[in-house]
Formats: structure tokens, C-alpha cells, sequence
């Protein structure tokens, strides 16, 4: 009852947060600010609701692999199971284009301020034509300095399990030669997807080494991703303090 209780207020607050650094991020965007410097803000937002859930919730992370992060702009592959890893994504890597659906940049003041930030928005059902906008934008945001993230999972996933990878961020890295660096963690057993329940626990988020996608195929890229990052969760997991007791 306790965990549901303090799961509620954290959820709340969240919300409130999440509209008052939206507002933030619309009034910056008017500024003669640099992406990069505005990214402070996004940054911020999720470095303050990461820990706000440790204050709460009793929900902590650590992160590994930090030295795996290039110098250059880099494609990210992470696992997506919570809406944790979307606040976290904004501070483990530097400054990146986020790949998701374009109904996200139509939710008011939140989707406005999304939108500002020079995401890859795309029609899930547009197929192929979302693919080759992928790689466009893609090519475009890693020229301009940005890297790029991406859940190729597509959406966010039930702990334990994975689905096809989709093939549209393995493809940007093998025609731009961009790094590709995998993700995974555990945040999904703690705070699973439909659920405003946050268990307590340490989330762990480990940075997998970068994979040079030179001569490549995008389908053994994507394959080479996926078994790191379930086997490293699977890892993770089997661990002490993995999941939930």
C-alpha cells in the first residue's frame, strides 16, 4: 500500500514537472539559443525526475560503460521497457535527436516543446517511406553534430521479453558509418509499462561498446544488438538486486 501511495504522489508530481519544464523549453526556444545549449533543460528535467524517484520511491540507478560513448556523433540502440529510460536517455548520452512517433509532438505544450528540439517524428504505418525519412533526418541531425537515439523495439516492451527489431537505425548506421552504441537495462521490472507503480530498487544501465557498422548489413547489425542487450539484461537480472524481490 505504501509503495501505490508513494507511486501516486511521484506520478503526480511528475506530471506537474513535466508541464512546467515544457513551458520552460517553449519560452527558451524564443531565445538565441543553440540546441545544444537548450539542451540543459530536457537534461535537467530528467536528472531531477530520476532522482526524484530515488527521493520517493526509493528508485536508484547506476551507470556502466560510460568510457564506451564516442567522441563523435553516435547512433544509440536501447532497450525500451519503461518510461523511465525516456528521462534517463536524456543525460546518459549527449545531445541527440530522438526517433518517435509523431503523435508525441501533437500532445499540447509537452509535444510543442518536443517538437523544438529537432526529433525524427514518423508515421509508424508509413513503412518504408518512415524508414527512408529515418535515414534522411538521421544523416542530417549526425552532420549537424547531434547524435541519434532509437527504441528499435518500436515501443515499450514487457520485461523479459523482446519483439523484432526494426530496421530503419541499423540502416542510418550502415549507409552514414556512424557508430553504434547498444543500451540496456533493467528498468522495466521496477516501473513497467502501463503501471504507476515504482518499485523500489537500483536500476542498472550498462553502455554497451561501440560497434562499427562498416561493411555491414543492417539486419546483422540489428541481430548483433539485440542478443548483447537481452543477453546483458538477462545478465543484469540474474544478479542480486536485478528485479524486485
Amino acid at each position: 500500500m505504501l509503495v501505490a501511495i508513494r507511486s501516486l504522489i511521484y506520478t503526480t508530481l511528475m506530471i506537474l514537472t513535466t508541464g512546467l519544464f515544457g513551458v520552460v523549453v517553449l519560452v527558451s526556444a524564443l531565445l538565441p539559443l543553440t540546441i545544444e545549449q537548450r539542451y540543459a533543460i530536457p537534461r535537467t528535467w530528467g536528472r531531477f525526475l530520476t532522482w526524484l524517484a530515488g527521493v520517493i520511491c526509493g528508485l536508484d540507478y547506476v551507470i556502466e560503460g560510460q568510457e564506451n560513448l564516442p567522441k563523435q556523433p553516435f547512433i544509440s540502440l536501447w532497450k525500451h521497457s519503461s518510461a523511465w529510460d525516456t528521462m534517463a536517455q536524456m543525460f546518459v548520452v549527449p545531445t541527440a535527436s530522438w526517433l518517435l512517433k509523431r503523435e508525441v509532438i501533437w500532445i499540447p505544450i509537452v509535444g510543442w516543446a518536443v517538437s523544438t528540439y529537432r526529433p525524427i517524428a514518423i508515421n509508424r504505418s508509413a513503412g518504408h517511406k518512415a524508414v527512408n525519412q529515418v535515414v534522411k533526418q538521421g544523416r542530417e541531425r549526425l552532420a549537424a553534430g547531434m547524435g541519434v537515439i532509437v527504441y528499435p523495439e518500436g515501443t515499450r516492451v514487457a520485461p523479459g521479453q523482446t519483439r523484432k527489431y526494426g530496421i530503419s537505425g541499423a540502416l542510418l548506421a550502415t549507409q552514414t558509418g556512424a557508430p553504434v552504441v547498444p543500451i540496456a537495462h533493467n528498468s522495466g521490472y521496477f516501473w513497467r509499462r502501463r503501471s504507476i507503480i515504482k518499485k523500489p530498487g537500483t536500476i542498472r544501465v550498462v553502455i554497451g561498446p561501440p560497434i562499427d557498422p562498416q561493411g555491414m548489413d543492417p539486419r546483422q547489425l540489428n541481430e548483433q544488438v539485440q542478443q548483447w542487450i537481452e543477453a546483458k539484461i538477462a545478465e543484469i537480472v540474474a544478479q542480486p538486486g536485478g528485479k524486485p524481490g
